[in-house]
């Protein structure tokens, strides 16, 4: 443990914990909370990985992955994850199916909270990532599963020979783009600017995909429903202000991650964008908890960098643990 890590823990936080208190608890079972847990029984530890779903987040709604290394030809989201999985699984880390709604970590050993109870735990491991972000229109909630989605391959097939449209324009809306061409009629993408911010592998591809049209410098501004499903959206042009209304089935909507923070409830400093505030080791303000993957403050969010931020959570906790 560092220096400046034991100098900001109290005498309280310092009293002995309860026998029975989990080595790591890890909130959380997308790449980051797997690896985390991975680690950490791999290190002999008792690691507890909590999530409330199916584990994987939003890995395990990627249809195809091209850039994990290892994989020439990529690989399926969800067989990644589930052999993330089966490899902590295999090393003893064990899975309690309760979401988290509540923490305190002004206790030692820290307080977690779920639906079903209540555990304790000597160091945690916050990995619970990020949820898409909505555009905030107008009958968006209610039309969410009768024609808006936030994820393409969940929901696509639904508008099999359909046309659909796509808004963003980051490689998660270029991808599901692609995705959806090739079973939807049709695929408007729309996007705010006049280029998109993908990486360039995928302009190429766009270019060769027939049923795509482009939508630059336009936003969403109205969800048009008919007998309670989407029927079409109304864009505005944001160049002249012109209004333009595009008939389609199903909008899936790609503009951005907000993080899963709500049930810390100030436990742990945040950035001015609601991530919670960690550096590479991790370590956030409180002694003793971590913040691994896409809830953290962070250049890049990617599966890669947060199975690396599992990795180096689970020796810090290990290292917290030791002194």
């Amino acid at each position: 443990m560092t220096e400046k890590r034991a100098a900001n823990e109290t005498s309280a936080e310092r009293r002995e914990p309860q026998a029975d208190a989990i080595d790591v608890a890890v909130i959380g079972a997308g790449p980051a909370g797997l690896t985390a847990g991975l680690y950490a029984a791999r290190a002999g530890l008792d690691a507890v990985v909590f999530e409330r779903i199916a584990p994987g987040g939003q890995l395990a709604q990627t249809e195809h992955m091209e850039n994990y290394p290892g994989f020439p030809e990529g690989t399926g989201g969800f067989e990644l994850a589930f052999s993330m999985k089966q490899q902590a699984d295999r090393f003893g880390a064990r899975n309690v199916g309760e979401e988290v709604t509540s923490v305190d970590f002004t206790q030692n050993p820290k307080l977690l909270t779920t639906a079903f109870g209540e555990y304790r735990a000597k160091s945690v491991i916050i990995a619970t990532g990020a949820r898409p972000r909505k555009l905030g229109l107008e009958l968006e909630e209610e039309l969410q599963g009768r024609g808006v989605s936030y994820c393409a391959t969940c929901d696509g097939n639904f508008f099999r020979d359909k046309e659909v449209m796509v808004v963003g324009g980051g490689n998660t809306a270029v991808g599901d783009a692609i995705y959806l061409s090739r079973i939807c009629k049709k695929v408007y993408l729309v996007h705010r600017r006049d280029k998109l911010r993908a990486t360039a592998i995928y302009h190429k591809r766009l270019e060769d995909l027939p049923n795509i049209e482009f939508v630059w410098n336009a936003v969403p501004r109205k969800l048009i429903a008919d007998e309670g499903k989407l029927a079409g959206v109304r864009l505005e042009m944001l160049k002249d202000g012109e209004v333009r209304d595009v008939e389609v089935s199903g909008l899936f909507v790609a503009v951005g991650t907000e993080p899963n923070t709500e049930f810390l409830a100030g436990a742990l400093q945040l950035d001015e964008t609601g991530y919670i505030a960690a550096g590479e080791s991790g370590a956030t303000d409180v002694p003793g908890v971590f913040a691994a993957g896409d809830v953290r403050t962070k250049f890049l969010r990617q599966v890669v960098t947060a199975v690396a931020d599992g990795a180096v959570c689970a020796e810090e906790a290990a290292e917290y643990l030791a002194v």
